[in-house]
């Protein structure tokens, strides 16, 4: 009986959607719950807009077909404190941060198996920080890893082509793969809005893309006597675009230090009472989410605020980074980069504690070295952070690996290798001179 009145009630249903009588009363409520449903998701977006507007207001600009000046001016003109406290409630936890990653993070590479495929559509995108020793790992990446198919390097252009195993594909964004496309120098604000849009425009968007990022930090004091002495040399970077928000930094966000073309022969003194000097807290600076707080226009946050807001955005992307790696600690970098991407170099990566900065810091009075210390303190905070999680994922894989004496000892000795010789030093794009880099 049961079974009978189920399938009268089924044929029920299906006489009154059908018949002339129960058309209109069908088609009103259809009409109703079809309301009801563009309403809900009209809300969903317009809530969604509001949150993204609220905590990404300056991207939210980016993003808009409207030229106007002043949009990033608009939304970042006043963030109240209560913004500040839920902006750095979001970056609170590196590790556990609500904030996007455009790449796959090194835990999700150890703890859930998704490994660097170069035969898929993985790519590799190094974040290269000026003075932290970036062109030598630049070099290593291009000439040095046993790889299926290696780079083809070309020593007049000191380009490399890093193709894919079975198609004319780069598994790696770089400098010496296929040179600044976004930008001399690029920062992570600059990468993560840059680097997809450079592969579709090069090699279409037929295919979905993961992003494994990777960079290198370095001591802040040693690092900032390089940049010093780089700069007496001649160095500027003055190509470099500073993009953010959707466009590049105005001269009066980002005034020169100097009047003329270069700041050469630059005192001490000069270099460091120069308030818009790029070098104080350049890593800092390079690792975050500029356009948290908007961009390079200061007058959005108070200092305090801002550096707060850098520093925690540094420290989240640089823990939800696949890898880095420490200047000062060269063998255990490679041995931390082998393990994550299951990639092998044919060298070991030479560790150069005599630099041109130590030199310079021998010179220099306490009063001088801590004015430098002031100057880069979130550098300093951002390195002992690093530290620390260099040396726990070090640990890890150490106990991890039933071979590990074996490797440690052998680093970078593989058979039946050929070593590829630059003709000459590689050339800065702002000084011929590229010692302590």
């Amino acid at each position: 009986m049961a079974k009978k009145n189920a399938g009268v009630q089924v044929d029920s249903d299906s006489a009154y959607l059908f018949s002339d009588s129960g058309s209109c009363d069908f088609k009103m409520e259809y009409k109703f719950r079809l309301n009801k449903l563009v309403f809900i998701c009209a809300l969903f977006v317009v809530i969604s807009m509001v949150y993204f507007g609220f905590f990404f207001s300056d991207k939210v600009c980016a993003l808009s077909n409207f030229k106007s000046p002043s949009c990033s001016e608009v939304s970042l003109r006043t963030p109240t404190p209560e913004h500040v406290v839920k902006l750095l409630s979001l970056l609170s936890d590196p590790f556990n941060s609500k904030l996007p990653n455009p790449g796959l993070s090194y835990d999700e590479i150890i703890h859930e198996n998704f490994q660097f495929d170069m035969n898929a559509h993985d790519v590799m995108v190094f974040l290269h920080i000026q003075k932290t020793g970036g062109t030598s790992f630049g070099r290593h990446l291009v000439q040095d890893l046993d790889l299926q198919r290696p780079c083809t390097c070309q020593k007049k252009r000191k380009r490399c082509y890093c193709f894919r195993p079975n198609r004319n594909e780069n598994w790696l964004f770089s400098r010496y793969s296929i040179g600044w496309k976004c930008g001399l120098h690029a920062d992570w604000t600059e990468l993560s809005s840059c680097v997809d849009a450079e592969l579709i425009k090069n090699e279409g968007d037929s295919v979905k893309r993961r992003y494994f990022y990777i960079s290198l930090l370095r001591e802040p004091i040693s690092r900032y006597l390089s940049e010093f002495r780089h700069v007496q040399r001649g160095a500027t970077w003055k190509n470099s675009r500073h993009w953010c928000g959707g466009r590049v930094a105005t001269e009066q966000e980002l005034p020169k230090c100097y009047p003329g073309v270069v700041w050469s022969d630059v005192t001490f003194d000069s270099f460091t009472s120069c308030p818009y000097n790029l070098a104080n807290n350049r890593q800092t600076r390079m690792m975050a989410d500029l356009a948290l707080v908007g961009c390079y226009n200061t007058s959005s946050y108070s200092k305090e605020d801002r550096d707060q807001i850098l520093l925690a955005s540094a420290k989240k992307n640089l823990a939800n980074m696949a890898f880095f790696a420490l200047t000062e600690y060269q063998k255990i970098g490679q041995y931390v980069f082998e393990e994550t991407f299951n990639l092998r170099f044919a060298v070991t990566f030479s560790q150069h504690n005599s630099t041109l900065s130590n030199a310079v810091l021998a010179t220099l009075t306490k009063d001088q070295i801590e004015k430098i210390r002031r100057l880069n303190s979130l550098d300093i905070e951002l390195y002992e952070f690093a530290k620390s999680l260099m040396f726990s994922r070090f640990n890890k894989l150490q106990m991890r690996d039933p071979q590990f004496e074996e490797r440690w000892n052998h680093l970078g000795e593989l058979p039946n290798k050929t070593e590829f010789n630059w003709d000459d030093a590689i050339d800065d794009e702002t000084t011929k001179t590229t010692s302590d880099t």
